[in-house]
């Protein structure tokens, strides 16, 4: 491809509930721009968007993928964002690096959970928008009610700029209602149609529609209000110029129609790519801060000092890291080298890379608004700032929701741990919004995610790219021990086996420790009952016995325990004699203290509509939370509550069962407390099944 001009350039994100078709309309726009010579097909897995071998499998976009394409002397750049909300940070950095948002609206299913969670992230991004109704082939295709759910649900002003002609299986093409002519679609899929005088059935609707969309038109720049106002008509140029115009401010969003797996409606929506949304230009200054923090614009122009982000890494086993990136300032050349300025370091590279799905086009620079991508660099990760050595500007992070769902990860192969967490370091470079982390008290490694999609697709990724299988399990829920009344007793530890022997004598109290904390130990001994030198053994052995757990296996906590008397024998006390008998007296000394088992405690945030507030409350209660506090934000109620962890390790896919994928949470730890008995019982005998 040739170098373009800034104000030539089109970075969209497709975005759309799953299954609206967005993929199939990357698919129609390549065929289109002759980058592809065949429609690729999500069902028969022959794409270029979705290539990941979950993503063929599965027939869903598990990550994003993006392609760049020629049209009407300008460049596309496409970036197909996944439909599902456990990959919604690939959609974030998506929203971030784009100009605009090509939304997606199924004529069936009309506007869906996602449809309007991408487009609140769109809107929250400043972004404009257009959308295409699609399937208006299919059963129960109805245009006109999508429209409407847009307006209500979106809370946008959707502004038709096409009318469908049929509908379902009588689809056969659309009224563009800027020129007032009929397009009839060729059966062929070439995306070409006979231009033809609108059906008579249709004219009244249709000069309906026209003047609304004129109205709409008008009212985006004020020397067009002033003609209308006059003439009561505008010219085919000043409608696009005024619904430019509208959409640039987000006052309007245009929508067309089509069927794109037909090849229909395809290229009249890249002509209003072309026609109707901004360029890099238009969009302006980007603001990053420098060393200093002080505020810094990046003009989005080649002759500026150059500046990029990174808003996606693929990481193949064999070629190693692509780093894709949006150049928003100055200009970048082949076999040369830049700074990271969010990880303080050069990086050098080869080629550039134009990408089209996993192909890749080398170019020998890019510059202010391109999307590109580079191979092998060592360093740098998705959300990283790129600058020209010299400067330290880095743009503001992409907020990623935290993960809504973990699982234990198990190798299946023994002696696999190493190679396990070597691949889960290179998925974490790929995919910012996954946690993998270590449970000293389980001893289980944790793997968080999105939701359960999202870890089934990193497991199936760990196994197809790095050739390693884990097996998954819900954490065990690390409770704790403690004890709720005293005991006073005496240990001794004697053995006599032929020559030296082993002696280890003494008293304790044990007591629960009001104020908390792990163990306070007090050293009562006067008189050298016991020699200064066991005292320490004494202590290490209480603290092994508490991290190994007296009742059912788990660690001890908020005890004091207090040396207070003993005795010794000059030959054969050691430190380990000691130890031991400080050890089997805790124990002991446990049982009789009325132990109980702790439970962790979580603060929960709940965001849901209204119409679920009954079902999420009483859901929680089910649970054995306590609602603490309830906050509206916008047009979502927050419920606060406090629920035992145990009781919410699988919330994420029960939540969006109940709130129809509408609720959302956030959880921290809060504190411990006591399990109720009936419960403690069942655990502690859960515990000694697993360990006999």
């Amino acid at each position: 491809m040739k170098l373009i001009q800034v104000d030539k350039i089109r970075n969209v994100a497709i975005i759309a509930h799953g299954g609206a078709g967005k993929t199939s309309l990357a698919e129609a726009f390549l065929f289109n721009a002759g980058a592809t010579n065949r429609l690729g097909k999500v069902e028969e897995g022959n794409t270029v968007m979705d290539f990941l071998p979950e993503e063929v499998s599965k027939h869903i976009s598990t990550s994003s993928a993006t392609a760049s394409l020629e049209w009407d002397g300008h460049q596309i750049n496409v970036v197909d964002t996944p439909g599902y909300q456990d990959f919604i940070a690939d959609s974030l950095f998506a929203l971030r690096i784009c100009d605009c948002a090509l939304l997606v609206v199924s004529a069936v299913s009309g506007v869906q959970v996602q449809t309007e969670r991408l487009w609140k992230i769109a809107r929250e991004n400043d972004l404009p928008g257009m959308t295409i109704i699609n399937k208006m082939d299919r059963e129960r295709a109805n245009f006109h009610k999508a429209v409407e759910e847009m307006r209500t649900g979106l809370q946008t002003n959707p502004v038709p700029v096409q009318l469908p002609i049929g509908a379902e299986a009588s689809f056969r093409g659309l009224v563009d209602l800027i020129s007032m002519k009929a397009c009839i679609y060729k059966t062929d899929g070439s995306g070409d149609f006979e231009v033809q005088d609108i059906p008579d059935e249709m004219l009244s609707e249709a000069n309906e529609q026209h003047e609304k969309l004129v109205e709409s038109a008008a009212e985006g720049e004020d020397e067009l209000v002033e003609k209308y106002l006059e003439s009561g008509e505008l010219t085919q140029e000043e409608i696009l110029m005024g619904l430019r115009a509208g959409a640039l401010a987000g006052d309007i969003v245009p929508v067309f129609c089509g069927a794109v797996t037909l090849n229909i409606g395809a290229k009249k929506l890249m002509d209003g790519l072309t026609s109707m949304m901004p360029s890099p230009a238009d969009r302006g200054a980007l603001t990053g801060t420098d060393a200093e923090g002080r505020e810094v614009e990046l003009e989005p122009s080649p002759g500026e000092p150059f500046a990029a982000f990174v808003y996606k890494t693929l990481a193949d086993p064999y070629a190693g890291k692509l780093t894709m990136f949006k150049v928003l300032s100055g200009t970048l050349k082949a076999d040369s080298g830049f700074y990271n300025a969010s990880r303080e370091t050069k990086e050098r590279f080869g080629n550039i890379f134009l990408v089209q799905g996993k192909k890749q086009l080398p170019v020998q620079e890019v510059t202010a608004g391109q999307v590109a991508a580079v191979a092998k660099l060592k360093e740098t990760k998705t959300g990283d700032t790129l600058v020209k050595e010299g400067s330290s500007i880095i743009l503001p992070p992409v907020e990623i929701p935290e993960p809504a769902l973990s699982y234990a990860i198990v190798p299946k192969s023994k002696g696999d741990e190493e190679k396990v967490s070597a691949a889960l370091s290179r998925l974490l470079e790929e995919d910012p919004s996954l946690k993998v982390s270590r449970d000293d008290e389980t001893k289980q490694n944790v793997l968080s995610g999105m939701g359960q999609i999202h870890i089934e697709v990193t497991v199936d990724r760990l196994k197809e790219k790095f050739g390693v299988e884990v097996g998954m399990e819900v954490p065990k829920v690390p409770y704790r021990e403690t004890i709720k009344g005293k005991t006073q007793l005496q240990s001794r530890y004697k053995k006599q086996s032929g020559g030296r022997g082993q002696y280890g004598d003494i008293w304790l109290d044990i007591e629960p420790l009001p104020g908390g904390g792990d163990l306070e130990f007090v050293n009562k001994i006067v008189g050298g009952v016991v020699p200064r030198q066991y005292i320490p053994a004494v202590e290490k052995g209480i603290r092994e016995a508490m991290a190994e757990g007296v009742l059912a296996g788990y660690s001890v906590t908020d005890v004091k325990v207090t040396l207070f008397d003993g005795s010794y024998h000059s030959v054969d006390s050691s430190e380990m004699a000691f130890k031991i008998a400080a050890s089997m007296g805790f124990k002991k000394g446990f049982m009789d203290a009325k132990p109980v088992l702790l439970e962790p405690i979580v603060n929960l945030e709940v965001s849901v509509p209204d119409d679920f507030m009954g079902a999420v409350i009483g859901d929680l209660n089910s649970r054995r939370g306590k609602v603490v506090g309830m906050d509206p934000l916008g047009d979502v109620q927050v419920v606060k509550a406090q629920v035992p962890l145990s009781e919410i390790l699988t919330y994420a896919p029960d939540l969006r069962s109940m709130t129809e994928g509408r609720g959302s949470f956030t959880m921290g730890f809060s504190h411990y407390e006591e399990v109720p008995a009936h419960l403690a019982e069942k655990i502690v005998e859960d515990s000694k099944k697993a360990t006999s």
